[in-house]
């Protein structure tokens, strides 16, 4: 993390939103970079060092999730939350496939982005207790390297910043349920509302990952009217 005020890359193509957007985090003591381009969002990644990227789905170039994935490539760690005009699940499960962390859907108020941006800033600083790699079913995870390995698998899989809170949370609770309202509050810093799926969608993101068979999960299972509970 940048010391001083926070660097935000900012990547919106809308000239008026852009402006009310840049103008706003600044007066909140943020640093802010702007790109209108994918592919100017992407080397604006490398250079900047932000500490949060603010990523627009629909861009002239490179659209959100192209962006996102790239980024991705070679920095699994920085928080990215996704704005999108739409509000179907599977195109926000889309995003955190690419590598989003969390996402807001327009239209949004300046104050609930704020918020947002200062509660993934501070669960960035924060860390759950396991910090030694662990094992679920078939997949090894090395949560100082942000890594998953699977058994039979030499390829090392990145994991984001989210996925491995998540799953270290998980871990800690390991056969205990977990609910909902738990995981938003200890991993993304926020609380729980009627429309937010955003644990709903992580756990299907990392059950493709962990799971030899994610539709009939055996590790990670869902408590029903609860949450989550990590069977090891």
């Amino acid at each position: 993390m940048n010391a001083g005020p926070k660097t935000i890359l900012l990547v919106e193509d809308d000239p008026i939103l852009a402006l009310g957007l840049c103008d706003a985090l600044d007066f909140e003591g943020f640093r802010v970079v702007h790109a209108v381009r994918g592919t100017e969002a992407v080397e604006q990644a490398k250079r900047s060092a932000p500490d949060c990227i603010i990523l627009d789905l629909m861009l002239p170039d490179l659209n959100g999730y192209q962006v996102c994935e790239q980024i991705r490539h070679f920095d699994p760690r920085t928080p990215i939350l996704m704005l999108t005009a739409r509000s179907q699940e599977a195109d926000k499960i889309r995003g955190l496939d690419a590598g989003a962390d969390d996402y807001v859907t327009k239209p949004f108020s300046v104050g609930e982005l704020v918020a947002r941006i200062r509660a993934i800033l501070r669960r960035t600083q924060l860390s759950t207790v396991v910090d030694v790699p662990f094992t679920i079913g078939e997949a090894t995870i090395d949560p100082s390297a942000h890594t998953l390995l699977r058994e039979g698998d030499p390829a090392l899989e990145q994991l984001s910043f989210y996925e491995i809170e998540l799953l270290k949370l998980l871990y800690e609770r390991k056969g205990s349920p977990v609910s909902r309202e738990d995981i938003l509050r200890r991993v993304w810093g926020i609380d729980a509302n009627p429309t937010n799926r955003t644990v709903d969608n992580f756990v299907v993101k990392l059950r493709k990952k962990i799971e030899v068979e994610p539709a009939q999960p055996r590790h990670i299972l869902t408590v029903y009217g609860l949450g989550y509970k990590l069977v090891p």
